[in-house]
C-alpha cells in the first residue's frame, strides 16, 4: 500500500546542508514533520502536491540575530514580520530579555507568534530598553545575576537558548572586562553559549575610551570556544576588523581559539570590510540580519532596510557559494541552538519547517551601510514558508532591500 502524506512538495533545486544534498527532489510532510526526503518518492498518496519547479527549496531559514520585544524595547518589531513573513522559520532575539523580563517575554511574544521564537537572554537582569543609549545604567555589573540567568534556562529551557553579552569601548571605558567576564560564568554555570556585541553601543566614558584597535585584543581571551563574536563585517573602528587595511591578529587568534563569526547585518555592515576578510579566509559560521526598529524613535520600522535574505544575498554576491550561504542560515544556527536533529536540516524525522526561495533575477541593487552599491543580477527572495508543514505566504513588507513594492503583499 502505498505511503499517504499530508503534504508532497517536488522541486528540481532542494538543498539540505545536513547531508550535502543539492538537486531535484520530492519532500513529504506528515503530522508536522518530514516523513521523506529523496531525489524522488516511491508510489505515494499525498493530500496536496505543491510544485516548486524553479524555485530553491531549503530548511527553513533561521535568524540568529533579531529584535522583536515589541512594545517593550522601542525597536523591537513584531515577531511575525521578523520571522514568516520575512522568509524566516526560527528566529533569535539577541537580548532584549533578562532574566527579570523573560516571563513577559514569553507570554507576549514568543508564545502567540506563528513564527519560532528563541531568545538569548541579556547578561543584565532587565533586558535592553532603547538601544544602547541607557547601556551604563542596564548593563553594568550591578545590573547582572548569575544565579538569575540560570534560574530562567531552567524555567524556559526552550525559550532560552544562549546568553548575550557585549565587548565594546562603551562598556570597557566604564568596568572594563567585568560584565563580560561573568557574562561567560554565566555560560559555563548553565552550559548555555554566548553571543557577544562587537563595535562602539554604550556611551563612552572619554576619559577612559579604550584604542579601537585593542578592544578586540582585549575581548578575545576572555572568551570560550564556541562564543559567537557579532557584526564580523562591521566597519566600526573598535569591530572585529576595524578600518584598518589587514586583518588584526586578533581575528586570526579568535578563529584558533574557536570563536565563531556572525554576519548580525545591522547598521553597520560593509562591502569592503567583507571583501578584505574574505579574502583572508575569516568567514563567518553564521549570517544573521539584526532586524530592529529606529533605536532614536519608538516602534518606528520605517528606516529598516536590511534583512536576513538581504544579507544572504549578500554574501552570495560577493562570491560565496549558494549552499554555503544556505548553511550559514541554517544548519550552523541550528548547531548553535543545540538543535540540528530539529530546525535547519530536511532530514525525515525533524520538523517540517522549510522555507521556498525564489531566485529572483533582473537587475537589482543592494547597498551597505557606508553608502556602497553593489549591482546584482539575483537576489532571494522568499515565496513561500511551511511552519510545522502549515503553508504561510510572506508579506515580505520588511523586505525593501531585495522586493520593490509591487512584490510586497497585502497581510493575511
Amino acid at each position: 500500500m502505498p505511503e499517504a502524506y499530508d503534504l508532497v512538495i517536488a522541486c528540481d533545486d532542494a538543498v539540505d546542508p545536513g547531508t550535502g544534498f543539492r538537486g531535484a527532489a520530492e519532500i513529504a510532510v506528515r503530522d508536522g514533520r518530514i516523513a521523506a526526503f529523496a531525489p524522488a518518492l516511491p508510489p505515494h498518496c499525498a493530500a496536496r502536491h505543491i510544485d516548486a519547479r524553479g524555485k530553491l527549496v531549503c530548511p527553513g531559514l533561521i535568524d540568529l540575530h533579531v529584535h522583536v520585544y515589541e512594545w517593550v524595547t522601542n525597536f523591537g518589531l513584531h515577531p511575525d514580520e521578523a520571522g514568516v513573513h520575512s522568509g524566516v522559520t526560527t528566529i533569535v532575539d539577541q537580548g532584549s530579555a533578562g532574566a527579570w523580563t523573560i516571563g513577559g517575554f514569553d507570554a507576549y511574544v514568543a508564545r502567540p507568534a506563528e513564527t519560532d521564537v528563541r531568545a538569548f537572554v541579556s547578561a543584565n537582569l532587565a533586558g535592553a530598553l532603547k538601544g544602547g543609549m541607557e547601556g551604563t545604567t542596564l548593563h553594568n555589573p550591578a545590573m547582572m545575576r548569575i544565579e538569575a540567568i540560570a534560574e530562567a534556562a531552567a524555567a524556559w529551557p526552550n525559550l532560552v537558548r544562549g546568553i548575550k553579552s557585549h565587548g565594546e569601548s562603551g562598556g570597557l571605558s566604564h568596568w572594563g572586562l567585568e560584565v563580560l567576564r561573568m557574562a561567560v560564568e554565566a555560560g559555563a554555570a548553565t552550559g548555555l553559549p554566548l553571543y557577544v556585541h562587537t563595535g562602539e553601543l554604550f556611551p563612552v566614558d572619554e576619559a577612559r575610551r579604550p584604542d579601537p584597535a585593542g578592544v578586540l585584543e582585549q575581548v578575545v581571551p576572555v572568551l570560550n570556544p564556541g562564543t559567537t563574536l557579532a557584526h564580523v563585517y562591521s566597519t566600526m573602528p573598535d569591530g572585529i576588523m576595524g578600518q584598518g587595511g589587514a586583518v588584526p591578529r586578533a581575528v586570526h587568534e579568535a578563529l584558533e581559539r574557536g570563536i565563531h563569526f556572525d554576519i548580525g547585518h545591522g547598521v553597520n555592515f560593509s562591502f569592503d570590510i567583507a571583501r578584505r576578510m574574505m579574502a583572508e579566509g575569516v568567514l563567518p559560521n553564521t549570517i544573521s540580519s539584526d532586524v530592529h526598529s529606529d533605536f532614536h524613535a519608538y516602534h518606528d520600522d520605517s528606516r529598516l532596510d536590511y534583512s536576513l535574505c538581504g544579507a544572504m544575498s549578500k554574501l552570495w554576491a560577493l562570491g560565496m557559494d549558494l549552499a554555503d550561504v544556505v548553511r550559514r542560515a541554517t544548519l550552523n544556527a541550528a548547531s548553535i541552538l543545540g538543535e540540528v536533529d530539529e530546525i535547519g536540516t530536511l532530514a525525515p524525522g525533524s520538523r517540517a519547517d522549510i522555507t521556498v526561495l525564489d531566485l529572483a533575477e533582473g537587475r537589482w541593487t543592494l547597498a551597505d551601510s557606508t553608502g556602497e552599491e553593489l549591482a546584482v543580477e539575483r537576489r532571494l527572495v522568499p515565496e513561500t514558508v511551511f511552519r510545522e508543514g502549515r503553508e504561510i505566504v510572506p508579506d515580505r513588507r520588511l523586505l525593501r532591500d531585495v522586493c520593490p513594492p509591487e512584490m510586497m503583499r497585502a497581510a493575511a
